[in-house]
């Protein structure tokens, strides 16, 4: 089974670092993909081994849009050479629960679908932590974290569907009967709170996108960042902990279920849920 990885970045050196060992230590790095949004020579040089596409930078109308159907289009194009294709954010690690996937492939060969999601969680930074050493993985460092339905995302594709507000876009018959694929065992790690110092840095690439003119730019994360990170720091150091096995299974079964069909936009998505509890990643799952 052919498997490639793709992603588009700018500027997010640290989380791009961690995609690149995370998806060529599962699938090879002559297999990543990387659209590089406006050129950067650091791309290639932090990720050496990877095919690194650049495209230009000069204008950022219908920001999320443009880069979501480039990534689309792309993803298309790849499956001609792959039977499956994973895109993911550059701050995003798809980590398998061992004990019930050995790998990718396995995953992969039980699915006919031609999409999956993954179940979503926010890793953090808890105040005390240490930095995460230069060039470590960053989930073996950091346990904490707390699911999302937001990030619940489609991540993996089979056939040239449409990846669309983190959910699929699909046509109103199938957007009534298709299912909402979510195997168990199946975690999207999503990386933006896990390293504070990182953090620091892409907001204020964040902050410079806002500033452009340009019509369809992202919204108040990205004008106020700091403000985002700081209401989720101080939400998540006053959630209680519970047990992995409880807290995964609450999640699973309340993402997993009644997803949204969006019919004025033609998405399926998960709902966008927050939980009141976070919960320690383990081990095995995090050394992925």
């Amino acid at each position: 089974m052919k498997i490639a990885a793709i992603t588009m970045t700018y500027r997010d050196y640290w989380a791009l670092s961690q995609w690149y060992a995370h998806y060529g230590r599962h699938l090879g790095p002559e297999n990543l993909f990387i659209i590089a949004h406006g050129a950067d020579p650091r791309v290639q040089e932090l990720c050496p081994r990877a095919s690194v596409i650049t495209v230009p930078r000069d204008k950022l109308d219908r920001f999320d849009q443009m880069r979501s159907q480039l990534m689309n289009n792309i993803r298309a194009g790849l499956l001609s050479l792959y039977d499956w294709v994973i895109q993911t954010d550059a701050d995003e690690l798809i980590c398998l629960d061992p004990d019930q996937h050995a790998s990718f492939p396995d995953l992969f060969a039980q699915h006919k679908a031609p999409a999956l999601f993954a179940l979503g969680l926010n890793v953090a930074e808890n105040a005390g932590d240490a930095e995460i050493a230069s060039n470590a993985p960053a989930l073996p460092d950091r346990p904490s974290a707390v699911f999302t339905g937001h990030y619940s995302k489609a991540w993996a594709a089979s056939a040239p569907v449409s990846f669309a507000r983190h959910g699929l876009a699909l046509g109103p018959r199938k957007l009534k009967r298709k299912p909402m694929v979510l195997p168990r065992g199946v975690y999207l790690a999503h990386l933006k709170f896990a390293s504070m110092e990182a953090l620091e840095t892409v907001n204020q690439v964040r902050r410079d996108v806002t500033q452009e003119e340009a019509r369809g730019l992202p919204g108040t994360a990205w004008k106020k960042p700091d403000q985002t990170a700081r209401n989720f720091y101080i939400k998540f150091e006053k959630l209680e902990e519970r047990p992995w096995d409880e807290a995964e299974a609450d999640a699973f079964g309340k993402v997993a279920t009644d997803p949204v069909r969006d019919t004025s936009k033609g998405i399926l998505r998960a709902r966008s849920l927050r939980f009141d509890h976070r919960t320690r990643i383990p081990d095995r799952i995090r050394s992925f």
